[in-house]
């Protein structure tokens, strides 16, 4: 094929259109909170009752999806391409060539959901969230991506959107269950970490990109594919950084999860301090999950209120970085005079929403309508948020370069980061744990 031919089959990113339209209805962040909040209106007064999901199988994957299944994700998928194409419109974009492509990536989703509800895959880590970065990095560098499908990988604003909901799941009664115990696992030893990796990628490691330090450590010491979409946004990382530094927390996160409980079974260690140590060191909630149940009901229990714990240092980290960035990477390199608008302009907004769910369904829903009502909200917007985490990593996988990546691997400081970093959260992590849950507090 010519070269001139097979440039034309990548995407190359549009300009915006610039519509006159209000700030809080032009900026994608905005319209994550919009449509976050839209979703649970509709769970609230009833409109939306439930979202499809894929059944767990052993044998036959057809047998998970009858008729009835389908239909409920075929009205799932239009119902997501008709609301999202509303933001996208709003933000610049041609929301008719987004409607176009939208279904593939959706039907790559709903195979990674397939995929990742195989009984013995799903065991072994292999949920559709990997399923979804795996197929999405195959079809793009493996196939190649042709623009109009380029046009539905909207990774940001589906994960925001994510995020948003994410924050809805993070009550304050069940925090507050382990009491100051669970706050000083989680936030005591979340900062130092972030610190200790900060300082060992600019001034040790001498990494030359500083948002992709930030962005690592930050995946590294909060949680994941969440913090690393905050930091990423607050610092202005390269698309292919926040690739990069979520490819790596997947990789590792697999890993972790099996030898962690298993170490912690071989030495003995209590569910109640090996959970928070599963809690405080493994990057995603599913997987923490998994990692916990390995280890018993128990740390599954513990492991699991330690990480939403720690969700909550997501908005303060990328309120930090955002004022650092602007106040001090920036400012060195001869940046603009630091400024509180210009903090404001960086903060990644969605943020405000994150934060703004956690405290109306904390303080004012679980007060007025019961454990049980808003536990039935939740499950909705969990599922939502499912779909839409899996949308976003096929979103991420497309997007996502092979060469870039590799060439971002090969430089193995960034790995060294990670492994040192890692390797001193658990570390602390463990005494902490030690101190807050083997009885010495």
């Amino acid at each position: 094929m010519p070269k001139n031919n097979k440039a034309q089959l990548h995407f190359r990113e549009e300009k915006p259109v610039k519509r006159s339209l209000p700030p809080l209805l032009k900026l994608e962040d905005w319209w994550a909170v919009w449509l976050a909040f839209g979703a649970v209106v509709l769970a609230l007064v009833g409109i939306i009752r439930s979202i499809p999901s894929i059944p767990r199988w052993s044998g036959n994957p057809l047998a998970v999806l009858p008729w009835e299944t389908a239909i409920h994700l075929l009205l799932l998928g239009l119902g997501l391409a008709l609301v999202t194409a509303v933001a996208v419109y709003a933000t610049g974009q041609d929301a008719r060539k987004y409607l176009a492509s939208f279904p593939l990536v959706f039907l790559f989703s709903v195979l990674a959901f397939i995929l990742g509800s195989q009984a013995v895959l799903r065991k072994y880590g292999f949920d559709n969230v990997v399923w979804a970065l795996i197929i999405g990095l195959v079809v793009g560098n493996l196939f190649g991506k042709p623009a109009w499908l380029s046009r539905a990988a909207k990774t940001e604003l589906f994960i925001k959107t994510g995020l948003v909901l994410l924050g809805a799941e993070i009550l304050f009664n069940r925090i507050m269950a382990l009491g100051l115990r669970g706050l000083g696992v989680a936030w005591l030893v979340t900062p130092l970490v972030f610190g200790f990796m900060y300082y060992c990628g600019t001034r040790l490691l001498k990494i030359d990109s500083k948002p992709l330090v930030a962005t690592i450590s930050a995946a590294t010491a909060v949680c994941g594919v969440s913090a690393a979409i905050a930091a990423g946004a607050a610092t202005r990382a390269k698309k292919e950084e926040i690739s990069y530094a979520i490819s790596l927390s997947v990789i590792f996160t697999i890993l972790l999860m099996f030898l962690i409980p298993l170490g912690l079974k071989l030495i003995g260690i209590d569910q109640y301090v090996g959970g928070a140590l599963i809690g405080g060191t493994i990057d995603t909630t599913g997987a923490v999950v998994v990692s916990g149940s390995m280890l018993g009901e128990t740390a599954m229990e513990v492991a699991s209120v330690i990480k939403m714990i720690q969700n909550v240092l997501i908005g303060i980290i990328a309120f930090v970085l955002s004022l650092v960035w602007v106040a001090g990477v920036e400012r060195e390199a001869g940046g603009p005079k630091p400024s509180p608008l210009e903090i404001w302009r960086r903060f990644p907004k969605f943020i405000l929403g994150f934060a703004l769910a956690s405290l109306l369904f904390s303080f004012v829903l679980v007060p007025s309508l019961g454990q049980a009502q808003v536990g039935g909200i939740l499950e909705i917007t969990r599922g939502l948020r499912g779909w839409l985490f899996g949308l976003a990593f096929v979103s991420i996988g497309l997007e996502a370069n092979f060469a870039e990546l590799l060439r971002l691997g090969r430089d193995k400081r960034s790995i060294g980061l990670y492994v040192a970093g890692q390797s001193f959260n658990i570390g602390l992590t463990f005494i902490a744990a030690l101190l807050f849950f083997g009885g010495y507090v």
